[in-house]
């Protein structure tokens, strides 16, 4: 009995000594894990206010990508109102300057020239004055003088608008001041009513003077000039209004008729400010003005001068 109680006792004392062993040994494994734990829950909040600040920059970031893209916009407005006034200025220097701008190395352009003209002169009927043929005094010598002659002129151009008000760029528009002189003869025989020394109504024998045939005419035109910048330059009145003085005047003594211009021409720069230029130009009235027609055309040359 006594053996089997120390047995016994043994085994108690080895199981107990076993569950405190195993107690010992469990303890620091739920300790580790329990502290493991609470280290995931922190990782967790750590990766949870992580991605919050992720959320929050990538946020601020398409702010400020808007706000770059705004920024860029408004460069570019800005880029373009500059280039704008940019060209509003060079268009006013060229208005404001325009006598002293230059298109080309060696072309000058100026908004106004004067120019010296000349050549041959047509009239389209026979001239019917009181010195020369008479339908009212027919006595004496009948003559008539003959519809070819020559002229001679000057004239001014003044430039009004240098793309015609913004419809044609480079096209010059001018108003032209004009007058000539024109000659159809300067010995013909004048009549024997008026035109003879002395007069056969008073009884005098035929005895005809000569009579010089001759008209002057002075026009206001418009004048479109185009190619601006070029040496050549194209140019043409679509119509301006001429008066013409007669000489000798008709038989109710008229000596002036209204009538219409019409004209085309070239200009060709040779040197700075000066320009040669061909020319024909044609003169028409309204019919016969007391018998007389000074329907007529003129072709020829001319110098002018720019300022």
């Amino acid at each position: 009995m006594k053996y089997f109680s120390l047995n016994k006792k043994l085994t108690v004392n080895f199981l107990a000594g076993s569950v405190l062993a195993a107690t010992a040994m469990a303890a620091p494994h739920a300790v580790a894990h329990e502290a493991a734990a609470e280290r995931i829950k922190q990782l967790e909040q750590s990766l949870q206010a992580i991605q919050v600040e992720l959320q929050r920059m990538k946020s601020e970031s398409a702010q400020a990508a808007q706000k770059v893209k705004s920024i860029e916009q408004a460069t570019t407005q800005t880029e373009q109102k500059i280039n704008s006034l940019e060209e509003r200025k060079a268009a006013l220097v060229e208005r404001v300057d325009p006598i002293t701008q230059r298109i080309g190395s060696d072309i000058t352009e100026k908004t106004r020239m004067l120019h010296f003209r000349g050549g041959f002169a047509h009239m389209m009927n026979h001239r019917d004055g009181v010195s020369i043929q008479s339908q009212v005094s027919p006595v004496g010598a009948q003559d008539q003088s003959d519809k070819q002659g020559w002229y001679v002129g000057a004239g001014i151009d003044w430039g009004l608008t240098r793309d015609m008000w913004g419809l044609l760029p480079k096209t010059t528009v001018f108003a032209e001041l004009m007058f000539e002189y024109k000659q159809f003869g300067a010995h013909v025989l004048g009549n024997g009513a008026v035109g003879n020394a002395p007069s056969m109504l008073a009884g005098g024998a035929v005895n005809p003077i000569n009579v010089t045939v001759s008209q002057f005419t002075v026009s206001a035109s418009p004048k479109i000039k185009f190619f601006e910048g070029s040496k050549i330059r194209p140019w043409l009145i679509p119509a301006g209004l001429a008066v013409h003085v007669m000489s000798p005047p008709s038989e109710s003594i008229t000596v002036l008729v209204p009538g219409v211009q019409f004209g085309a021409g070239v200009d060709y720069n040779i040197w700075k400010d000066f320009f040669v230029g061909v020319e024909g130009r044609y003169q028409l009235t309204a019919g016969r003005t007391d018998g007389v027609n000074l329907s007529g055309m003129t072709a020829g040359g001319y110098v002018g001068i720019g300022f």
